[in-house]
């Protein structure tokens, strides 16, 4: 099993998944009551958001999001589809191995790791916690949301992997504690949190 690979993130993949009101799974207006919500929850934390890094920023709409809610912050947007780092400018790089001289204060990382094999996964997540030292944003589809028929499969690109929830929290808990909602916060954030604000270990 690899990884999808950049072939597959060409014109034809946006036009079908972004731009077609037909097939498209991206709702604007969802990423704005996502972000809003994302946001002011790091506000009321008192996490300092100055560096936010947007990793698989697709077509940028978390762009707008972060300007509106942190707009003292810098954007970095990083996209592994060659196409979109033509058109839009992004920096190209991979959840992998993507290196920044020095953490970010928000990273966001939506629906990518269900592009990944389970090797990449951990990888991917290892590095996620070395790139961030505040909150962060994940979301991922997982088996248990296939098991439970919440996934519009006609819509939803066959060719991600399922992996298990607890693939995602093991990985993610050992730089990460989890908030809820998708929301993470670094270990390395001295940010004080009460008990009833954090998942269960």
């Amino acid at each position: 099993m690899q990884s999808a690979g950049a072939a597959i993130f060409d014109e034809a993949y946006y036009q079908r998944f972004y731009f077609d009101k037909k097939t498209k799974v991206v709702d604007p207006r969802h990423v704005e009551r996502l972000g809003a919500f994302v946001c002011a929850y790091l506000r009321y934390l008192r996490v300092p958001v100055r560096r936010v890094l947007d990793m698989g920023c697709g077509i940028g709409l978390w762009r707008d999001v972060v300007a509106k809610h942190f707009p003292a912050a810098s954007y970095q947007g990083v996209e592994f589809s060659e196409y979109l780092c033509g058109r839009y400018g992004w920096e190209r790089g991979s959840v992998l191995d993507y290196q920044a001289k020095e953490p970010f204060d928000f990273v966001i990382c939506q629906g990518v790791l269900p592009y990944l094999s389970p090797s990449d996964v951990k990888r991917a997540i290892r590095n996620l916690g070395a790139l961030s030292q505040g909150g962060l944003y994940v979301e991922a589809v997982t088996r248990e949301d296939y098991e439970r028929d919440i996934v519009d499969e006609d819509v939803t690109d066959p060719r991600i992997f399922r992996h298990r929830a607890e693939v995602y929290r093991h990985g993610l808990s050992q730089d990460f504690q989890e908030l809820g909602g998708g929301v993470w916060l670094s270990r390395r954030c001295e940010v004080p949190l009460f008990s009833l604000e954090c998942a269960a270990q």
